[in-house]
């Protein structure tokens, strides 16, 4: 099949997942089944890959409940700069990682998270995606998920290699990504095909984490009745924290 070809079937793939009445989690496997049905190849290539990161703990060395989240200020879709200091000044926020707007597992995490923002701003809270794509593909996320919540551009990957999150994607899924059709040099305007481990992290008012969800898997995502749960009790950050969420629901 070539790339054009497996590109569209792909976006058709992508598509029907995102539309389906399901929780998150139903609609990230039905996506992930259907790669592996349309290119084995490529399943396979990126369980090769999530099998490497597990092995080696990746993303467990990432800020963990009842720490202080690093601080960032990074630019918006629209080139605005906004800094996490901002945003917690009017309340506790969900901060989530994408590998960029080319990724059908972000695209529909994305979207799901903009159909609970209202039930997440009703709480108090706040919702901020985070992905290594330049300003124009931020805006295109957007765009696409409808999302009401800023998209922030963290440009090679400098905000995700502070929290231990970055990876290099390895030579088999470089070539592999290209060959499907993804330019990620283009979209992050760089060649270090290093991307962000899709994480999830509820920051309380007061700057330390609540809870987090990270999987090395990047099919899988944070749970969003878990997310939106999350913020309830915080009252501006305070309280015991809830069991961290490090595992997949099922």
């Amino acid at each position: 099949m070539s790339s054009d070809s497996f590109a569209e079937v792909l976006e058709a793939a992508f598509r029907e997942s995102r539309a389906m009445d399901a929780p998150l989690g139903v609609k990230l496997q039905k996506f992930a089944d259907a790669v592996r049905s349309l290119d084995s190849t490529f399943a396979e290539a990126v369980d090769r890959l999530v099998t490497r990161l597990q092995d080696n703990n990746a993303g467990e060395a990432a800020p963990a409940p009842g720490e202080t989240m690093p601080p960032f200020v990074l630019p918006d879709q629209d080139g605005r700069l906004l800094s996490l200091e901002q945003m917690l000044s009017k309340g506790p926020v969900a901060v989530a990682f994408h590998r960029g707007h080319w990724c059908p597992y972000c695209r529909i995490n994305a979207n799901a998270l903009a159909e609970v923002h209202d039930r997440v701003t009703s709480k108090g809270g706040q919702i901020v995606a985070i992905t290594p794509d330049r300003r124009r593909y931020t805006q295109t996320l957007k765009t696409d998920a409808e999302a009401p919540y800023p998209i922030l551009s963290d440009l090679d990957n400098g905000y995700a290699l502070s929290l231990n999150l970055a990876i290099w994607v390895g030579e088999e899924m470089r070539r592999m990504i290209h060959e499907a059709g993804w330019n990620l040099a283009s979209y992050q305007g760089n060649e270090a095909w290093m991307l962000p481990i899709p994480a999830t992290f509820i920051v309380g008012s007061d700057g330390r984490v609540v809870t987090r969800y990270i999987d090395p898997d990047y099919r899988r995502r944070m749970a969003i009745d878990d997310l939106v749960n999350a913020f309830d009790g915080l009252n501006g950050g305070a309280g015991l924290p809830p069991e961290e969420q490090q595992k997949p629901q099922a």
